[in-house]
């Protein structure tokens, strides 16, 4: 979801899409788990993904301030999990950076932007099921 950078929308756009994923959730009882970067390790966002029963894996920003992400949480197996897996969908923000050219967009206009973003992922994606084709489980 593209949205206006003034340091706020990133966590209501993610607030958005993760009610939506809650929603749409076909067991109404399972785990949902969020992993996003120090950004998002603010008070009202992890409240807010803890009042939907989301258990927030943010990473803790404790660079001058106390983190607002539980220690109980960042102490958990799935938190360094989600650490580490954060780094792969990383990788497809900086292809669609270098490769995809959406560091500097040649379009003005939310709606436009929008419309790149979504084709530059798409692109991303059938590149990724091209390798993902490529691999052959290996066989004892």
């Amino acid at each position: 979801m593209v949205t206006t950078a003034d340091g706020y929308a990133e966590r209501e756009a993610a607030k958005v899409m993760i009610t939506d994923a809650v929603q749409a959730a076909p067991n109404p009882e399972a785990a949902i788990t969020l992993g996003a970067d120090k950004g998002y390790d603010a008070k009202e966002f992890i409240e807010a993904m803890q009042d939907i029963k989301v258990i927030p894996h943010v990473a803790q920003n404790t660079s001058g301030r106390r983190s607002a992400a539980p220690d109980a949480i960042a102490a958990s197996a799935g938190y360094a999990i989600s650490i580490q897996k954060r780094k792969l969908i990383e990788q497809g923000f900086g292809w669609a950076k270098t490769v995809g050219r959406i560091r500097q967009v040649m379009v003005r206009g939310l709606k436009r932007v929008d419309q790149v973003f979504v084709l530059t992922m798409a692109a991303y994606n059938l590149t990724r099921m091209r390798t993902l084709g490529q691999m052959h489980p290996k066989t004892a």
